[in-house]
């Protein structure tokens, strides 16, 4: 009858592996804690910390702890939810007696700025993908700037909607997309400046 017992030499192996296992999971926790609180520290510097942390914290193992991923993905989010509010803005446009005459004015004023905003990020996200140590300065004041006028032609489509008359059921959902645009894209700006102030030798 065979003998139902492990021989030592199994035994111990069983014990490494599963000691490697445990300090492999245990490190792995560990680094995603300390991507986690990378990002909490930087998005307290922005103005709005608690919708820049949990927009970024999904993608801490991917930012980790480096200030340029940071800002790229940031730069990235900003851009996906412009987007989207353009394309709602342009259907809600179209939609037939949804709008008096002036506000579909007013409407169409805003997706412009909106639309220049989407280029603007655009741009600063190639931008981004293009930096290097020795085009540093040059590239990241171009991309602050770009930013900048994205948030401000944000802050335009907001002021242009002041005062038209319009359902406020309608109204209170494009504020609420548009303001959320404007300070994903102000935190985004905090972020770039952030990296900008590092003038890393090897970004």
């Amino acid at each position: 009858m065979a003998s139902s017992f492990l021989s030592p030499a199994l035994v111990l192996l069983f014990i490494l592996l599963s000691f490697s296992a445990n300090k492999t999971l245990s490190t792995t926790m560990l680094a995603s804690k300390t991507n986690t609180e990378y990002i909490k520290i930087a998005c307290d510097a922005t103005m709005y910390p608690k919708l820049c942390y949990h927009s970024l914290t999904i993608y801490a193992n991917k930012i980790k702890t480096n200030p340029k991923e940071l800002a790229t993905t940031a730069l990235n989010i900003t851009l996906k939810a412009t987007k989207s509010t353009s394309r709602m803005m342009i259907k809600m446009s179209k939609i037939p007696g949804l709008m008096p005459k002036e506000a579909v004015e007013a409407m169409t004023d805003c997706i412009e700025v909106i639309n220049d905003s989407v280029d603007e990020l655009q741009q600063s996200i190639e931008e981004m993908g293009d930096i290097k140590s020795s085009n540093f300065g040059v590239i990241m004041s171009d991309i602050q700037t770009w930013v900048s006028a994205a948030l401000t032609d944000e802050d335009t489509c907001m002021d242009g909607l002041k005062g038209k008359p319009m359902n406020t059921n309608v109204k209170t959902m494009l504020r609420r997309h548009v303001v959320k645009v404007s300070h994903l894209t102000s935190n985004a700006l905090a972020l770039v400046n952030t990296y900008a102030s590092t003038n890393p030798a090897s970004p």
